[in-house]
């Protein structure tokens, strides 16, 4: 990816346009008036895409990107990051990013419409493990981890032992995720809980073993390159990270209401401050999203638990990309990247909705099943309930004790039980494979809860 043209300053426009021996104040009245918009058509762009569209009448580009900067400037906030010659990052706040915080919020806090979709804790339950599971993997992914997801997965629900580096980058960021849903949203952030994080990201992943859970050294010579060594990102020096570490930290936890910053703005920035500050020798990128989830996830937003931000950078990486390199090269406007991840958590949220919906259909098909089979009356718990459902909707799926107790977090002695009841009553079929017992549903499931053709 080639790094986008440096985008004129506000300095250097204001220098030639008006602050010259001949200023043409009728075009500063006439850009202040007919053109005071930060994103026009709805559209928040770079210098790099603005100078190749046609720009309205009697404007030339830099003069219709000094008007856009100038009605930028409006909204402009500064938040503490500091790049390496020392200038302040800031970012806007646009009609358009108004609009899909405020979504957000309304979407990604309160209850899922339709009340229905998560009917109770199995399914909870059920649905955190495929969103922690499908993170873990994706961002794996996306910092170079290749492995098919049929082993991936196999990897995380039956708890496999990795048999490669990409397996085990893959069972990290699952344990990460947990980590964070589990214990590290309930705590302010220190150094001390990201050095934990990172250790947990790059266990027996890292060339050098000793990298883990540390500060990179002077002498590890860290940039973010493209593919053909042109360098993208030259992050500050290793003598700032712990300062520079500290004062993300302090920013992560402020809560007080001045200046605010919307909860949503600042899990997203940061993402961008440890990404920028690149302080590891690797797995900052994979720390970085997971710092994105314990923020929203210690503020409340407690739907992004199930949901899979890294899916959706992993389809456009690129755009991704560039939303990085396009802050650096506008005068450390954020803006550009907090507006590319709210378009990210947006499809995040509507995918999760449409997939909570299809399953509630199926979940609805399930309990009639059930409930016409008489099955619901044979005093199953809601585990084993669970199970038969499942199975209805997966003839030939194989089932283990060590998968049941995983998946439902009960001990080998409940999950052995609640296995050999259900194949007691010949709704599984019990195969055992050396010392290990499996269950397995039957392709005549239908029949054998004596139901005609199904629902």
């Amino acid at each position: 990816m080639r790094r986008p043209p440096t985008a004129p300053t506000m300095l250097e426009l204001l220098t030639k346009h008006i602050h010259n021996d001949t200023p043409d104040n009728d075009l500063f009245l006439r850009i202040n008036r007919d053109f005071n918009t930060p994103a026009p058509e709805g559209r928040y762009r770079h210098w790099h895409k603005l100078q190749h569209l046609n720009p309205p009448n009697g404007l030339t580009h830099e003069t219709w990107w000094m008007a856009i900067k100038l009605a930028r400037s409006a909204t402009l906030r500064t938040w503490p990051l500091q790049d390496t010659k020392g200038q302040t990052f800031n970012f806007t706040m646009p009609e358009i990013l108004l609009k899909m915080v405020h979504r957000i919020d309304r979407r990604a806090s309160g209850s899922i419409e339709g009340g229905d979709f998560l009917p109770g804790e199995t399914d909870k339950r059920a649905f955190l493990m495929r969103s922690l599971q499908e993170e873990a993997i994706t961002s794996s992914q996306l910092e170079g981890a290749a492995t098919t997801r049929k082993i991936a997965k196999e990897l995380l629900r039956l708890e496999k032992t990795p048999k490669d580096t990409s397996q085990q980058m893959i069972l990290n960021n699952y344990r990460g995720m947990q980590f964070i849903i589990n214990n590290a949203k309930h705590r302010a952030l220190d150094p001390e809980m990201i050095f934990e994080l990172h250790g947990l990201l790059t266990e027996e992943t890292l060339d050098d073993a000793s990298a883990v859970g540390r500060f990179r050294r002077d002498s590890e010579e860290i940039a973010v390159v493209d593919n053909d060594g042109t360098v993208l990102h030259d992050p500050p020096s290793a003598r700032e990270l712990p300062t520079r570490l500290q004062a993300m930290c302090d920013f992560a936890n402020d809560d007080t209401e001045e200046p605010f910053v919307h909860p949503v703005i600042r899990s997203i920035l940061l993402h961008f401050w440890l990404a920028y500050d690149h302080p590891f020798v690797d797995g900052n990128g994979r720390t970085a999203r997971a710092l994105f989830y314990w923020s929203m996830a210690r503020r409340g937003y407690w739907l992004i638990e199930f949901t899979s931000i890294s899916r959706l950078l992993l389809r456009a990486r690129a755009q991704y990309n560039r939303s990085f390199l396009y802050v650096e090269s506008d005068e450390n406007d954020a803006t550009y990247f907090i507006l590319h991840q709210c378009r990210t958590i947006q499809k995040a949220i509507d995918e999760l909705h449409d997939y909570l919906e299809n399953k509630m259909k199926a979940a609805q098909r399930s309990r009639k099943i059930l409930r016409h089979s008489g099955a619901i009356d044979l005093g199953l718990n809601h585990r084993q309930l669970a199970l038969i459902r499942h199975a209805v909707d997966h003839p030939g799926m194989q089932y283990s004790i060590r998968s049941h107790r995983i998946y439902h977090n009960v001990s080998y002695q409940t999950a052995r039980t609640d296995l050999l009841q259900v194949a007691k009553l010949d709704l599984l079929i019990q195969t055992k494979v050396g010392k290990a017992f499996y269950f397995l549903a039957p392709d005549d499931l239908h029949q054998r809860l004596k139901l005609d053709g199904g629902s």
